[in-house]
């Protein structure tokens, strides 16, 4: 049939456009962000991990704490009458810190010193009798009888002489602790206890960090402590100034776990004068072990899952799944694993958030926002 030129050419454009159309879509390369935003899939971006020589030489923040730190409490109920220190002040031996209304020992000091008082006084006399009774049995003008009486007298009177003295002294002892004192040098790092408060015996009052030896104490994780250190000297240094440092020694690992952050206490002693790092001071600890081999992750790989990390793996079908992992270590911007992971599947690297399992997503190349 014949058909106008000008219109066979306009079916020529028209098949144009088509054509490049497929050829761009055979020739593009690997789907992008915007391309899977398209598809209606979360873009995310992955790797295979593979395991490598890790340096197990790991910094961490702590505090310095001093090693023997003691409560103070009174020996005795009473209402405050008076609080003699504060917090960070530093204070001696036998120093008072603090007392109590002393009104009741008093009286109790009085009340012994007065009992004390009429037994010397029975005991005088019954001396006194025993010495006549003595005499008059030697001229024979007194009866057994009488003179053992005499002596009997006397020898409870003495009895009864001390048992007062013993109560008056105490009585005083009862007193003394009306005042609180500090046992040994140091700072006080706590109180409880107000002017007015009434205490009960045995009540921390005070918390005292006791001058001496001081320790760095660190939480470290858990899995580090399966791996020994390649020696004993661990470097401290001053967060707020790394030129003051000093070195330390593993002196005690606590037996309890923290569930919380799957971190164990570690405490380690500083040799010599901490000099420039006071109580509660932050400090950096760097520990060297051996070199390990492990699984090194971007942190944003990490997820939490029912309070355990985990990450997100693929399938052939591009299909997520959570797979929980062992943490060995943190480094700036990667996370060290020492479990969870074969090496055998993709894991996400980038785009976590907003994953659920079975989700299918779109592997994409280059940075995600």
């Amino acid at each position: 049939m014949f058909r106008p030129r000008a219109l066979r050419d306009r079916r020529r454009c028209g098949a144009l456009p088509v054509l490049c159309a497929a050829a761009a879509l055979l020739c593009r390369p690997a789907a992008g962000p915007a391309v899977a935003a398209e598809a209606g899939l979360v873009p995310v971006e992955a790797v295979v991990p593979a395991a490598r020589d890790v340096d197990a030489d790991l910094a961490l923040a702590g505090t310095v704490q001093a090693r023997v730190q003691s409560n103070i409490a009174f020996r005795v109920d009473g209402k405050v009458s008076e609080r003699r220190v504060e917090v960070g002040q530093h204070v001696a031996a036998d120093q008072v810190l603090a007392t109590v209304d002393a009104t009741e020992q008093h009286a109790n000091v009085d009340n012994a010193r007065a009992a004390v008082t009429a037994a010397q006084a029975l005991l005088v006399q019954a001396e006194a009798t025993f010495k006549r009774q003595q005499s008059l049995i030697a001229s024979g003008y007194t009866t057994r009888a009488s003179y053992d009486q005499a002596q009997e007298t006397l020898n409870t009177a003495r009895a009864q002489v001390e048992a007062a003295e013993a109560a008056f002294n105490t009585a005083e002892e009862q007193l003394s602790y009306a005042e609180l004192r500090a046992g040994q040098d140091g700072i006080v790092v706590s109180r409880s206890v107000e002017a007015g408060q009434v205490v009960q015996a045995g009540q921390t009052v005070f918390v005292l960090a006791q001058d001496g030896p001081r320790d760095a104490v660190f939480e470290i994780p858990e899995a580090l402590l399966t791996t020994p250190p390649r020696d004993d000297a661990v470097d401290i240094a001053l967060q707020a100034d790394p030129k003051v440092t000093a070195v330390g020694t593993v002196r005690e690992v606590s037996p309890i776990l923290d569930a919380a952050s799957s971190t164990v206490t570690v405490k380690v002693g500083l040799r010599g004068p901490a000099t420039g790092m006071a109580l509660g001071a932050a400090v950096v600890g760097r520990g060297r072990f051996e070199r390990q081999t492990a699984v090194v992750l971007p942190w944003s790989a990490l997820f939490e899952a029912e309070g355990r990390p985990s990450v997100w793996v693929l399938d052939d079908q591009d299909r997520v799944s959570l797979q929980p992992v062992s943490v060995k270590s943190y480094a700036t911007g990667s996370v060290v694993l020492s479990g969870g992971l074969d090496g055998s599947r993709r894991v996400v690297t980038a785009g976590v958030q907003l994953l659920y399992p079975g989700q299918k997503v779109a592997v994409v190349k280059g940075n995600l926002p």
